[in-house]
């Protein structure tokens, strides 16, 4: 396996794949035979262009053979920053077939983060588009290049493919890594994790066939197409694979999107809390019927009463995700009853994921307890890529991952996701779990959004901040912990301070940033 990667145990790994979770067939071989298989039908569709999965293989494979000659080959790292457009597709799908790892960087990250990705993963190439949405990415990258002299090629997408030499393309080892994703933590940099093409194709299609996914389904994607949702859960490539149809946005206005599901018939999508509750507001506005449309929820957590809420100005089905980069994934099941899917994450996707829920000293603790959960199974690694010292705090010696975020799980094995570790405030040594606190400040029919934090105090050791998005600007704050009391939150939770902001900052991937919120509350107070 590539130097810095950290593989299966070789008795766990053949038994992942005695039990059929590894094919030991590489994506690029997968994706080309749905483009056989799938010839005339339309694959994707963005703005005007509408591709057939034909062009789509025919575009690839002119990108493979302009990568190859210019020495792009098997296991070479390459930085791919595409938005939601056809380049991506085609621009992954050949770096898939030539065996190179694309590492996914977000639309939204700029010099720091770039430098990072592409010293960290030891790159040789770096994509991007030439501008978009009035952005110049050709400057950026240059910047980024001079920085980092090991990227020996900056490539400019949509001038790409035109022509180019037949190549051979080699056999990959689907054990190897297909792509890299990136660590979705709210704090520092993201760490590299390593997806095989084993891994990652059961990734796709087990979740395509738990969504029921298959040539007639049309995926929505809202979400950045390089964010692991988007990408293979089952998203643009776990579509493509069952022969199904991509519509790629590029806009997160509710009015648009509605409009590019009705047009093209869209049958699901991914969305985070924060979008899903932008799309509540305006169908409170704008009556909308999304029948035909299914919810696939996660990133964050979508309450009891949005997810009520979403049912009843949307009229959609929805299913609760919980889900890491790092692999694991559980699910409300589409015939799972309304407690279950309204108030629960669901259950892992694989019979062979073994999850735990841990107190801080490492042990089980009985069902119903708040507690780490941690993870291993046939598609969750085994450790980030060339980062020795931060995998021995991240997994467990037994190969368990540790995820950071606390849950308690029912007699019946659904989980209900309690908060993250690291949003754990102490206060005066009283633990408040924030999304505890956001979830009841959100219960309010006048507040839209919210999102709570720790700000360090010399009495209390940490003060809790919650930043509100109010819909009725007439609230008083007051008026809003008084809510929190009659609900009957514990006096240690209540906030010490309330702050109405116009809306909350958000990471690439949707999460509210609460490093943003940080930066804010010490301005604030200075």
């Amino acid at each position: 396996m590539l130097e810095g990667c950290v593989p299966w145990p070789g008795e766990l790994a053949e038994h992942y794949r005695r039990q059929g979770y590894w094919h030991g067939r590489p994506l690029g071989e997968l994706l080309q035979e749905a483009c056989s298989t799938f010839a005339d039908k339309v694959a994707v569709v963005c703005g005007d262009q509408r591709l057939t999965y034909s062009g789509l293989a025919a575009r690839a494979d002119l990108m493979a053979r302009e990568l190859a000659s210019r020495g792009i080959g098997s296991l070479d790292r390459v930085v791919v920053q595409l938005p939601n457009v056809p380049e991506f597709a085609t621009v992954v799908f050949a770096l898939f077939r030539l065996g190179a790892i694309p590492v996914m960087a977000l639309p939204g990250h700029r010099k720091h983060e770039l430098v990072h990705l592409c010293s960290h993963s030891g790159a040789v190439a770096l994509i991007v588009m030439s501008e978009f949405r009035g952005f110049d990415y050709r400057e950026l990258a240059q910047e980024v290049q001079h920085d980092v002299p090991g990227v020996e090629h900056l490539l400019i997408a949509n001038e790409l493919g035109d022509s180019a030499p037949e190549t051979q393309y080699p056999v990959v080892d689907p054990s190897e890594p297909a792509l890299f994703l990136l660590s979705g933590g709210t704090t520092g940099l993201p760490k590299l994790i390593p997806r095989t093409h084993d891994d990652y194709a059961y990734n796709m299609l087990a979740t395509a066939e738990a969504l029921q996914v298959d040539s007639t389904s049309t995926y929505l994607a809202v979400n950045p197409v390089a964010h692991n949702s988007a990408l293979g859960c089952p998203g643009l490539f776990g579509t493509l694979l069952a022969g199904g149809k991509v519509v790629l946005a590029s806009t997160p206005r509710p009015a648009e999107l509605f409009d590019l599901i009705r047009e093209e018939q869209v049958t699901f999508t991914t969305l985070v809390p924060a979008t899903v509750r932008l799309w509540i507001d305006h169908a409170q506005r704008n009556p909308v019927d999304l029948s035909a449309v299914h919810l696939q929820i996660g990133s964050s957590k979508l309450t009891p009463g949005q997810a009520e809420e979403a049912r009843k100005f949307l009229n959609c089905e929805l299913s609760q995700w919980f889900g890491v980069g790092e692999g694991l994934l559980t699910h409300t099941r589409l015939d799972d009853p309304d407690e279950v899917i309204l108030n629960t994450e669901g259950r892992p996707i694989a019979a062979d994921d073994e999850i735990r829920v841990i107190d801080d000293e490492g042990n089980e603790v009985p069902d119903g307890v708040d507690g780490e959960l941690v993870a291993r199974g046939p598609y969750t690694i085994r450790g980030y890529y060339r980062a020795e010292q931060q995998n021995l705090g991240s997994f467990t010696p037994d190969g368990f991952f540790r995820t950071g975020d606390l849950v308690r799980r029912a007699p019946d094995g659904n989980i209900v996701v309690v908060g993250r570790l690291k949003d754990v405030i102490n206060r005066a040594g009283d633990k408040v779990p924030a999304e505890d606190v956001e979830e009841q400040l959100v219960a309010h029919p006048g507040v839209r959004d919210a999102a709570v934090i720790g700000v360090e105090d010399a009495t209390l050791g940490e003060r809790t901040y919650a930043f509100v998005v109010l819909r009725d600007e007439s609230i008083e704050l007051p008026a809003l912990k008084a809510f929190l009391r009659d609900r009957g939150l514990a006096t240690y939770k209540i906030p010490d301070k309330l702050v109405p902001v116009a809306e909350l900052p958000r990471t690439p991937v949707g999460k509210a940033d609460k490093v943003a919120l940080r930066a804010l509350a010490a301005r604030r107070a200075s």
